[in-house]
């Protein structure tokens, strides 16, 4: 063997013993459930968002209705 192929093979034992050594302590793991709880967030952030657009149309129109009310009275009196 050369030196090239040498250094090629020590690198490649290092990867495995580094994936082996992640695989072991739970790193992979945790990185799904980390990758899984940021689409969970992101979904519920999502969700927040349209329900204060909801909540802000139902405040306009709360407004609009009573501004339409006040209207109304006051035609009625003249």
């Amino acid at each position: 063997m050369n030196n090239s192929s040498m250094v090629n093979l020590r690198l490649a034992l290092a990867a495995t013993a580094v994936s082996l050594l992640f695989a072991g302590c739970g790193l992979a793991e945790t990185t799904a459930v980390a990758a899984s709880q940021a689409a969970s967030a992101a979904e519920e952030a999502k969700r927040g968002k349209e329900l204060e657009a909801k909540v802000q149309r139902d405040i306009e129109a709360a407004q609009k209705t009573a501004a339409d009310a006040r209207a109304n009275a006051e035609a009625e009196e003249q």
